[in-house]
């Protein structure tokens, strides 16, 4: 892993999902679930800041006047809340509100990339590819939630466009622990159809500084 061609990619870590009274939780979500994701994410995060890499912070979310929200997606949940409805932290997925924006404990740093996007995929009606493009980024650390829904669904657009991709396990989440599996399972079957799956810990490790090394093992 090359961190100056590696782009670490955080996926809607919004209070929406993982906090109660969000959107999440007005589906009928344990948003606790989603809880585990946090620390893993968090010492993560701090070590692809001090090795330089680009990291992108996606949220979903929509148009006040929800006008970029596909009636198909509108209609979805069946619960007491739905997209544009008013929650305890503003109304749900629409830009600019409480819920919409990204949990304390994760925020983006200065100079990060934050990306709002419609749907479901990172890529989808957004600039992503040619950020990554532009800087020169050919692998992707790919984090977030849900595992089976907009982390898979990233997956498999990057793949397309001939990313590698490698999903961390244990920094990413899903209300449905089966889901959650199942997803993982996908990336890597026949070979790593869509990529590659580990855990956050060799990561860091790889990413800690030579200097840090040298003194381990002196």
């Amino acid at each position: 892993m090359d961190p100056a061609s590696t782009a670490l990619v955080v996926i809607d870590m919004q209070r929406d999902f993982l906090e109660p009274g969000g959107f999440g939780e007005a589906l009928g979500n344990d948003v606790r679930l989603l809880g585990r994701v946090v620390a893993p994410l968090a010492a993560l995060l701090d070590a692809a800041r001090v090795a330089g890499m680009l990291v992108v912070h996606t949220r979903e979310g929509h148009r006040p006047d929800l006008a970029d929200c596909p009636p198909t997606k509108l209609e979805r949940g069946g619960g007491p809340l739905t997209i544009g409805s008013p929650g305890p932290r503003g109304r749900i997925l629409v830009r600019g509100e409480e819920g919409h924006d990204i949990v304390d404990e994760l925020a983006p740093g200065d100079g990060e990339v934050v990306l709002d996007k419609p749907g479901k995929g990172a890529f989808y009606a957004t600039d992503l590819e040619l950020l990554l493009h532009n800087r020169g980024i050919t692998s992707l650390l790919v984090t977030g939630v849900t595992t089976e829904v907009c982390v898979s669904t990233t997956v498999r657009e990057a793949n397309d466009r001939g990313f590698e991709c490698l999903v961390l396990e244990d920094c990413c989440g899903s209300y449905f622990p089966e889901f959650h599996e199942a997803a993982l399972a996908m990336v890597v079957a026949q070979g790593g159809i869509f990529g590659w799956v580990g855990q956050s810990s060799d990561v860091v490790a790889a990413l800690q500084p030579a200097s840090a090394v040298t003194e381990v093992v002196a």
